[in-house]
């Protein structure tokens, strides 16, 4: 059995041959899971893993991507983080996994930033036993997007931030033609916003996962996001990467920077750009030659390279955050 929960999957079932039940008592987590209703009206699914015989070492919030939700590839993770002893939360985000809203359409990434905000400052207030429980943000591809404005709005609040595969831009290899994305991209946006009417050079499970059978797996994914982007959410894509570019002096937070290096999503070269200007006094970047967007779709001995790195930041920070503030563990 690896280090990563993935490594008992299949093809069919992110839990393999066990059921979802059998699989958190397996790796010795509880789950709990609530709808809670934003502003706007949405119900939006949250969900939690939470260590058992261990008091937590600290808080992890996950925050999935574009084609992405909780359930699925990240909820492994999330239970990788949990047996490691942290508690562990995440969102779907509004037109994903099993929240409401239209299908993969994000004309505004600030209501998801919203949602997030509101939903990992209650879920703090609620299960951090100690104001000095160390807090995390883990988020991948478009979630790095939205955890980088998370931790630009919350300065302080916030002991550390992974980014695996971080949309900072979006990879030429894989975004439309320069004409397209300027020209149609704009009109689509302002006439059809929710119109699916975007092309793109290729399927992005395709070419994340590079493990076959992983590939499969994310393509059996009952809540996957498939199809093109639509109008709006292409154009508010584009425009996230323009901005946080010009902001990557602003990134404060002490950062862990994954990624692989022959990721045709998003480009590893913007994340070695947000590396060399953030002004994070701890921060650390390790770009993996060969691996592709999705670092859980690698083989299994690459996986628990990868999250072995991560734990071993991770654990880190929360000994010398438990030690600065005087907490006896």
């Amino acid at each position: 059995m690896g280090l990563h929960p993935v490594s008992e999957a299949n093809a069919s079932s992110p839990f393999g041959s066990l059921s979802a039940a059998e699989f958190y008592s397996r790796r010795s987590v509880t789950h709990s899971s609530a709808y809670v209703t934003n502003p706007t009206g949405l119900k939006l699914f949250t969900q939690w893993w939470t260590p058992l015989h261990r008091p937590p070492l600290g808080i992890i919030a996950v925050v999935h991507g574009f084609t992405g939700e909780s359930s699925w590839f990240l909820q492994l993770t999330s239970i990788l983080f949990a047996k490691s002893g942290f508690l562990t939360c995440a969102i779907d985000h509004q037109g994903h996994g099993f929240s409401d809203g239209l299908t993969a359409h994000i004309p505004n990434i600030d209501l998801i930033v919203d949602d997030c905000i509101s939903f990992f400052d209650d879920f703090r207030k609620r299960h951090s036993s100690s104001s000095s429980l160390p807090c995390f943000l883990y988020a991948e591809s478009l979630g790095g997007a939205i955890a980088l404005y998370i931790t630009l709005r919350q300065k302080t609040q916030w002991n550390g931030l992974i980014l695996s595969g971080a949309m900072c831009s979006i990879s030429h290899k894989f975004k439309p033609p320069w004409p397209l994305q300027h020209l149609l991209l704009t009109l689509a946006a302002t006439l059809l916003p929710t119109w699916r009417v975007i092309p793109t050079r290729g399927s992005i499970a395709g070419v994340s996962f590079k493990e076959p059978w992983k590939r499969e797996l994310a393509f059996a994914n009952p809540n996957r996001s498939a199809g093109r982007p639509r109008a709006a959410t292409a154009y508010e894509l584009v425009r996230v990467c323009k901005d946080l570019q010009g902001r990557f002096e602003e990134v404060e937070v002490p950062l862990m920077i994954v990624h692989g290096g022959d990721d045709v999503v998003c480009d590893p070269s913007s994340v070695e750009e947000l590396y060399q200007r953030s002004r994070s006094r701890d921060k650390t970047i390790k770009i993996y030659p060969g691996m592709w967007h999705q670092l859980i779709g690698e083989s299994e001995e690459n996986v628990d390279l990868v999250f072995g790195d991560v734990l071993d930041w991770l654990k880190k920070r929360s000994e010398i955050t438990t030690i600065n503030s005087g907490v006896k563990t």
